[in-house]
């Protein structure tokens, strides 16, 4: 059907034409009657009908440039930030141009654009543009543009057509090329929305891929519509297989009748606040026919007039198995520490001496101040059980208790175990690690053996103590500490000084508040109370019932020196219990000075007819002199004055023989 005239329809205030320089016109400039306007709308119609996308511009500017007989025509997007036009379709003397952009300073363009008007240079245009080289090339005498803006009047491109003769100013002809423009407005619209939508589309997608969490959409019968790729991996299921089926085959009965009155809840809710996290979790079934505890949420939405539901659901076997096993470790070591301080607690600390009345007459008077305090002491006099008593006692009682036995740290490794450090500081470190000061922060350090501490590291633990500051090994990172400080020693420091083996600045920085720790030899009764205090707990422990120490048996332990002191003492008493015979304490086997070692050939030649050992009593003496070399090396097996150099063994024979007499080191 012939489409009638168009009636000449005058610019609006917003896009009215603005016509520069027009020449007289002749038979070659003259406009386009009636019928050729016409027939020129109906072809571009035509030629646009069945085109959408860029297949439209194209078909456009074609049909532009033929029906208005012009050499070239172009749509163009815009890019406001570059001040730059791309085009979407240009056609030029009968070819395509393909990706052309263009600077809009200087061209007529920028006048389309900065105006958002239809433009019109009807002739002469390289005198108005005289340093445009592109239309000096393409040999424009006229040029015409209109921009192409969205609803709200933003620039969004723009449709131009170049001419080699004058365009005349035919209203006809702008009629037609600004509804041309409206159309490729709102194609260019139409791209732009889809183009946003798949964006969209693709952002969702991807934090969809990527979420840890399984994600499952369910419409409003529960059936599930759409899966994330981690819901595959939690429920061990492929996503297609699960399409289509109701979620409550995926839980547990319970909560599949949970889901009903959860949604009810949901849409009893305002807009905007239908989300919940399901209390108490649920128990997610696989269809293989596992389950596993899971976290969820769950959340409804209306999408074009439906309502689906969104479960984000989180699998937590591995979180509530490392739960219940810090639990049971937890009672088992809450039981084992009563156990302990049942055995143990402050057995150094127990008696009527006035040496030890004293000890503990200055542990009330430091422990409440953030002084040092320097614990001197022989071997097994309780220095650590005295620290403890100290920390207990003290504001920082809260915080952590971190004890450090400088005697048994190789030297290499003292370092990072004091200051800790950072990943490829030395072969092997991989991860970070925590020194000890830092784990102790706010709270006590207990640096026992502090006499075996190389010189090196004196140093560095003196800069702690000064300016309560680090750095970790392999790190350029200074770290702030707030540590209360207690040392323990059974060596001569001064010594130690005079021989150039301990530094006198940190001699004087750890002995602000020195504390003395007599041996058990010179606390007396204090002995007989302890025997019998470990001999009740050992007995129970055992559970056995054994007679009260004698006056023999207290005068034998009253006579003996003790070198080991208070943990000789449990070791002596923990033997005497074990060998009992007839409920009594067995002292004759548990005391050094009347045991086989007292026996040996080495000590008493003469007695060897008299003492021929059977193969259980001379495996007994090895190990009763091995406990006691342990026991004077601070349980050092290796190096200078452990273990085995006392006994005169290499390090890996005592380690064997340790192990085939089954001795380990007490807790």
């Amino acid at each position: 059907m012939p489409l009638a005239p168009l009636k000449q329809i005058p610019p609006s205030s917003h896009t009215h034409a603005i016509s520069i320089m027009s020449s007289p016109q002749d038979e070659s400039t003259r406009p386009l009657h009636g019928l050729e306007a016409d027939a020129a709308l109906r072809a571009i119609l035509q030629g646009t009908a069945a085109e959408t996308g860029h297949g439209f511009f194209s078909a456009l500017v074609k049909n532009l440039a033929g029906a208005l007989g012009t050499h070239g025509a172009w749509v163009t997007e815009y890019f406001p930030e570059k001040r730059r036009l791309r085009a979407l379709a240009f056609w030029l003397d009968g070819q395509w141009v393909k990706d052309y952009e263009v600077d809009i300073a200087g061209t007529p363009c920028e006048r389309v654009i900065d105006t958002a008007r239809l433009v019109h240079f009807p002739d002469r245009i390289l005198e108005i543009y005289p340093h445009e080289e592109e239309l000096r090339q393409a040999g424009a005498v006229s040029y015409m543009g209109v921009p192409l803006q969205d609803q709200n009047g933003t620039i969004l491109g723009h449709m131009a057509v170049i001419d080699r003769r004058p365009i005349p100013e035919e209203p006809r002809v702008h009629a037609i090329f600004q509804i041309f423009a409206a159309r490729a407005a709102a194609e260019l619209r139409r791209l732009r929305a889809e183009a946003e939508v798949r964006e969209r589309e693709e952002t969702v997608g991807l934090l969809l891929g990527s979420a840890m969490d399984a994600i499952i959409e369910l419409d409003d019968q529960l059936l599930i519509t759409r899966v994330n790729p981690a819901t595959e991996k939690v429920f061990r299921c492929q996503g297609a297989k699960m399409v289509g089926q109701s979620f409550r085959r995926f839980v547990s009965p319970a909560d599949a009748a949970r889901l009903t009155g959860l949604i009810a809840d949901l849409d009893a809710r305002p807009e905007g606040q239908r989300s919940l996290w399901i209390p108490g979790g649920l128990t997610a079934c696989c269809p293989e026919g596992s389950s596993f505890p899971a976290e969820a949420t769950l959340s409804r939405f209306e999408l074009h007039h439906r309502t689906f539901t969104t479960v984000i659901l989180r699998n937590v076997h591995d979180r509530v198995e490392a739960e219940q096993k810090i639990q049971s470790l937890t009672a088992e070591t809450e039981l084992l520490r009563k156990e302990l301080q049942a055995l143990y607690h402050d057995a150094a600390l127990i008696g009527d001496s006035p040496a030890l009345r004293q000890v503990l007459e200055e542990i009330a008077q430091v422990a409440p101040t953030d002084a040092t305090v320097l614990i001197i002491g022989e071997t097994g006099t309780g220095k650590e059980l005295v620290a403890r008593a100290i920390h207990q006692k003290s504001h920082r009682h809260e915080r952590p208790l971190i004890t450090v036995n400088c005697a048994a740290i190789p030297a290499t490794l003292i370092e990072s175990e004091f200051f800790g450090h950072e990943p490829g500081a030395f072969t092997g470190a991989t991860k970070k690690r925590e020194g000890r000061f830092a784990l102790a922060d706010k709270g006590t350090i207990f640096l026992d053996e502090i006499g075996e501490l190389p010189l090196d590291l004196q140093a560095k633990l003196l800069r702690v103590l000064q300016e309560g500051e680090f750095e970790p090994v392999g790190s350029s990172h200074t770290k702030k500490v707030n540590v209360r400080v207690l040392a323990a020693t059974n060596r001569d420091l001064s010594k130690a000084i005079r021989e150039g083996r301990f530094r006198e600045d940190l001699f004087y920085r750890l002995n602000v508040f020195p504390l003395w720790l007599p041996p058990l030899r010179e606390r007396g009764d204090d002995v007989v109370r302890l025997a019998s205090l470990f001999a009740k707990r050992f007995a129970a422990k055992m559970g056995r019932i054994l007679e009260p120490l004698t006056a023999d048996g207290a005068r034998r332990l009253l006579t003996y020196n003790w070198p080991g002191n208070v943990r000789e003492l449990q070791n002596v008493i923990e033997r005497a219990v074990i060998t009992a015979e007839a409920d009594k304490l067995n002292l004759d086997r548990a005391l050094p000075e009347t045991s086989s070692i007292h026996r040996s050939p080495a000590n008493n030649t003469a007695s060897l007819p008299e003492a021929i050992l059977s193969a259980k009593e001379l495996e007994e003496l090895e190990r009763t002199n091995i406990l006691r070399a342990l026991d004077a090396a601070k349980w050092k097996v290796s190096g200078e004055k452990g273990a085995a150099s006392l006994l005169g063994l290499n390090a890996s024979t005592l380690s064997s023989r340790m192990k085939a007499l089954k001795i380990q080191k007490p807790r």
